[in-house]
């Protein structure tokens, strides 16, 4: 991939956030300053126009790295670097409910990136915008005059898209956009993004706990877990031939409606905690595949192991095999 082709990259990307007592209670009990590694030298790169989806459980660190791509996190180690105008990068929010200012009136949401980035901009030519941003997203022009209470979540999350649209963006982030929604709902909303991309040439990091979704939006999924991309692949490959233990893991979770009744591993184990890490690689306490070596070496992605796909000592022998 050139440099051209990628919209966003990210090299040895790290996030620590101190979690420590307060001072005096450390000097009193004896306590260690406490770091808690929420990401731990993550690498990605999104091509134009594509979708990049990262999943993993809560708490994996994929929130994280929304917060450190958009800004709002600066990161503590690596970089970011994005090959674009930083002001045509937007973000859709979890929670439509608490991401839309209660006090404010549909059109006054839609309006405000257009007003904050181009403040030249009439209020008649503002207008117009608004209603034909609301009439993209499935809404009709006349809801711009109404507040957020009176619309359902799913409605809700359409006006944050064209939100994020009115910024006349190239790059969307993502963050869990459809899991407060029903399922039917979801659908609705996954379509219109979809829909969207096509029309506007956009390009998104998605993230998702739930790889069901992921498989409808993604171009290519990374998997993450405790802070680390432990598999990353094209969304057919990955579904096809699952290279992590702890993507199997994931993938066994998701309903099946043609085999409702198959034999199916339960998710084992707790996520170690991201203070206190284990040793060598961080899932080998819940892995059936685990030997000794994961206990005791770090795997890294390699671009000569499987093409840089996978971190996994277990994936790496059964291939040479």
């Amino acid at each position: 991939m050139t440099r051209t082709d990628a919209i966003l990259e990210a090299d040895a990307l790290e996030r620590r956030f101190d979690v420590s007592a307060p001072w005096l209670n450390r000097v009193l009990e004896r306590q260690p300053r406490r770091i808690l590694r929420a990401v731990d030298g993550v690498d990605f790169r999104i091509r134009r126009g594509r979708t990049l989806a990262l999943v993993g459980e809560s708490g994996c660190g994929k929130s994280t790295i929304a917060k450190l791509v958009t800004g709002l996190y600066p990161p503590s180690g690596g970089r970011i670097r994005f090959h674009g105008d930083r002001d045509r990068m937007q973000m859709i929010f979890q929670d439509p409910y608490a991401s839309l200012n209660p006090r404010w009136r549909v059109g006054r949401i839609v309006a405000e990136p257009i007003r904050t980035l181009r403040p030249e901009t009439g209020d008649a030519e503002v207008e117009a915008r608004v209603a034909d941003l609301l009439a993209t997203v499935g809404l009709s022009p006349g809801d711009a005059v109404k507040f957020p209470h009176a619309f359902s979540g799913g409605q809700r999350q359409r006006i944050s898209i064209a939100r994020a649209l009115a910024g006349e963006p190239e790059f969307l982030v993502c963050d869990e956009p459809t899991s407060a929604l029903d399922v039917s709902v979801q659908a609705q909303v996954l379509n219109l993004m979809k829909r969207l991309q096509r029309e506007f040439g956009l390009t998104y990091l998605f993230i998702s706990h739930d790889l069901s979704v992921v498989r409808h939006m993604a171009d290519e999924i990374a998997v993450m877990y405790l802070g680390r991309i432990v598999e990353i692949q094209p969304t057919a490959d990955l579904f096809a031939r699952p290279l992590h233990p702890y993507t199997r893991m994931l993938l066994e979770t998701i309903p099946d409606l043609e085999s409702p009744n198959r034999a199916r591993k339960p998710m084992g184990g707790e996520v170690p905690s991201p203070v206190a890490p284990p040793a060598g690689c961080s899932f080998h306490p819940r892995c059936p595949l685990a030997m000794d070596r994961c206990r005791s070496d770090r795997p890294t992605r390699r671009p000569e192991i499987l093409g840089g796909r996978v971190a996994c000592f277990a994936a790496e022998g059964a291939t040479a095999r």
